[in-house]
């Protein structure tokens, strides 16, 4: 099971969604709006994020944070889709 920052509740709080750790083993985060409406999943969990990379190394978490901007640039413009969520969430972008 992921384990959720404080940080992040604060970012979801900011963006007026609520987060709980995924129900579905493909992913990380499950994402609801405040009336408890499910809104999707993000995060595939064989995979490091900004939070996990921090908690080891702030300079290799920075980089990495760099390098999946530049791999998912496109993705984090659209509002309210997977790469948007992932890219707030999970990278603090």
């Amino acid at each position: 099971m992921y384990n959720i920052t404080k940080e992040q509740y604060e970012i979801a709080e900011d963006l007026g969604v609520k987060i709980f750790p995924s129900d579905n083993p493909k992913y990380k985060l499950d994402i609801y709006d405040w009336n408890g409406i499910y809104i999707l999943s993000c995060g595939a969990k064989n995979y490091n994020d900004y939070f996990i990379y921090k908690k080891k190394d702030k300079k290799l978490a920075e980089q990495r944070r760099n390098l999946y901007y530049l791999r998912h640039h496109k993705d984090i413009s659209k509002l309210g889709s997977r790469g948007y969520y992932s890219a707030k969430l999970l990278w603090n972008l």
